[in-house]
């Protein structure tokens, strides 16, 4: 039986590809800041442990916590959406801790064991950002991006010993909480003086062509993982897809 650790799994994306891997005969570490194991279903395959990417000791004591991982999936993430020159730096830091820092830690902690095993994957979960520039998405866009360029270095440098990085790089999902999953509300990081430019914008993101859905990107993390070529992307939703 494989085990699979996927961070940010209290709700969107982690929540249903925790329930997906479970659902496939995996056991499954769903971890989330605030553990709530009401999510799940009860199952001696689907633990829920406490996880904060942005603290080593946290990080520490869920890799303890659970035992040998045949993959990682970093899933945790905030959102920013809004004007940059609004932005605070605190809060860019803040988005790099978790988006950039925070991915680069958990896989970090996971390589040793992947490494003498010669066996693991880590799935790195990044955004349709990455493909084509957006507005208004500076800072979160620059966070995910370092870790397309993380992840494609880092499988050269591990495919010798047979451990395996992908990328999955969902597009606009309107049904997750990224929008709220910030500090700061997006209308705080829009100055009157980006009002009109902004507005089309939100009328658009209010009417999408296409979106992107959670089942998508628990499919798209799946094949990820399960995948032995040399393929580096996965793009998950409709709209990624036309994207690439």
């Amino acid at each position: 039986m494989k085990t699979v650790l996927i961070t940010g799994c209290s709700s969107g994306y982690g929540l249903e590809t925790a329930r997906y891997f479970h659902e496939r005969g995996w056991r499954v570490i769903a971890t989330m800041r605030t553990p709530r194991e009401d999510l799940f279903p009860r199952s001696e395959r689907m633990r829920v442990i406490a996880l904060d990417v942005t603290s080593a000791a946290s990080i520490a004591h869920a890799i303890d916590a659970s035992g040998p991982l045949d993959a990682l999936v970093n899933n945790a993430g905030i959102g920013v959406v809004g004007a940059f020159e609004a932005t605070p730096m605190s809060h860019v830091r803040k988005v790099f801790e978790t988006n950039t820092f925070g991915v680069m830690a958990m896989t970090q902690a996971v390589i040793p064991q992947f490494r003498s095993r010669k066996s693991g994957v880590v799935v790195n979960v990044t955004s349709s950002v990455t493909l084509t520039p957006m507005p208004l998405a500076s800072a979160y866009t620059a966070s995910k991006m370092a870790i397309e360029g993380f992840t494609g270095s880092l499988a050269l440098e591990l495919q010798a010993f047979n451990v395996r990085a992908k990328l999955v790089e969902p597009g606009y999902g309107p049904s997750t909480n990224f929008a709220q999953n910030t500090d700061i509300p997006v209308a705080d990081l829009i100055p009157a003086a980006y009002a009109a430019f902004a507005e089309p914008i939100f009328a658009g993101f209010a009417n999408p062509r296409a979106v992107t859905t959670p089942s998508d990107v628990a499919e798209a993390v799946w094949r990820a993982a399960n995948d032995v070529s040399s393929q580096l992307r996965f793009p998950a939703g409709a709209d990624a897809l036309a994207l690439v």
